[in-house]
């Protein structure tokens, strides 16, 4: 079943999409840039400090499975509307200097990213079903421009304002106040609960499905080498001789240079037959890139490969989202693989920043760990050529509609 709207509900409806997309990462990318001035006034070591980022995956990781659960109960809407409430809730009870608060604000705010993440792409192919890469396009470069402008002026608000890292980092409360705001109308104006209930059944043979599988390792490998990203890497470059804030701008202009390949991937995607091709390019772009920052110099040459890394990574995220509608024969089967994906492949990820610190504070030096980038990138596109195969999640469900 399509569900049909006017113009106005249809615009509505694509603006609240696009702010929950907003949301999905600020909270999070915001704390690399800061992490060492949080480090440094909770006296903490790294490998603790990279449970600030490990927290939220390890949300994502359990609440991604329960998210399509939860939405056949409470309806799909309703479901994103609450979890922006304690996405909000997150933000602000991180504002501490208490250690065990401030991980608490960080999984609340985990929990509330990880059910939006689980349920925007059931939305797109409910609504928008013959327009699925397109929307993706839309909602994956929105989410990551304002992960890039949440990098970017993290140290300009901390220092540059003055008001320290917890006031930088309680910033990001607008923006999910303005998503709480501009979602109402889906909660006021539809009632898909039991629609929801009728098409949301889950699909035990999908844990059961090699393609399945393929798409959970390719966005769990992807996000491994995001997040580690967005959490040491303005360290890493301070270590290659950049000062703090220049560190800092790397990070963004690494997320800036993803929003191209966030538009242009999906929409590529949905007109070839298999996606293969865009797996080995993101592959190549990975290795030269991290390899480059492993033994290069240079603020010219170490920008050069932050941009080839953040296009990897910009492709890499919005070929992963398109592949739960690429994949999936209908909403219920994309929301469900949406769940299965991220609620696995989060797990994994939530190993890379903890991981990537312990090795560091083990060794002293971010040799070690950038090669186990390197690693983790080539086991990336072996799981992409699996899932970039033209095949259905659920073609034992072939005869389900929607």
């Amino acid at each position: 079943m399509t569900i049909k709207h006017s113009r106005l509900q249809s615009f509505i409806l694509i603006l609240g999409i696009i702010f929950i997309a907003f949301n999905l990462r600020p909270a999070i990318t915001s704390v690399g840039p800061l992490i060492g001035d949080i480090r440094a006034d909770l006296g903490i070591s790294n490998g603790v400090a990279g449970m600030i980022t490990t927290l939220p995956l390890l949300g994502f990781a359990v609440f991604s499975l329960t998210a399509p659960k939860i939405a056949r109960n409470l309806g799909t809407e309703r479901t994103i509307f609450f979890s922006l409430i304690v996405l909000l809730i997150g933000i602000f009870v991180r504002n501490t200097s208490s250690v065990a608060i401030l991980f608490l604000g960080t999984a609340l705010i985990g929990i509330g990213i990880a059910i939006c993440n689980v349920l925007l792409p059931a939305i797109v192919k409910k609504y928008f079903p013959t327009k699925a890469g397109i929307m993706t396009s839309v909602y994956s470069t929105s989410m990551g421009l304002c992960a890039a402008v949440a990098s970017g002026i993290s140290i300009p608000i901390a220092t540059g304002l003055g008001v320290g890292w917890k006031q930088a980092l309680l910033v990001w409360g607008i923006i999910a106040f303005l998503g709480i705001v501009i979602w109402l109308p889906q909660i006021i104006n539809h009632n898909n609960r039991s629609v929801d209930r009728k098409t949301n059944k889950p699909s035990a043979k999908l844990w059961t499905s090699t393609l399945a599988w393929q798409v959970t390792f390719f966005i769990g490998l992807q996000s491994i080498l995001f997040y580690c990203s967005i959490a040491w890497m303005p360290q890493i470059l301070m270590d290659r001789g950049l000062n703090i804030s220049s560190a800092g701008w790397m990070l963004s202009i690494m997320q800036f240079a993803s929003l191209p390949a966030n538009f242009i991937t999906p929409v590529l995607a949905g007109k070839l037959e298999t996606q293969r091709p865009i797996v080995l390019v993101n592959g190549v772009l990975y290795v030269s890139s991290l390899l480059g920052i492993l033994i290069g110099e240079g603020s010219v040459f170490l920008t050069v490969c932050i941009i080839l890394l953040g296009i990897a990574q910009g492709s890499s995220i919005s070929l992963a989202l398109t592949f739960f509608s690429l994949r999936a024969r209908n909403a219920s089967s994309a929301a469900q693989l949406s769940g299965m994906a991220q609620s696995v492949g989060y797990l994994l990820a939530a190993i890379g920043p903890l991981l990537l610190g312990i090795l560091f504070d083990f060794t002293q030096s971010w040799t070690l760990p950038l090669i186990t980038l390197l690693i983790v990138a080539g086991a990336t596109t072996l799981a992409g050529i699996g899932a970039g195969r033209n095949e259905y999640v659920d073609t034992h469900n072939a005869e389900m509609k929607y």
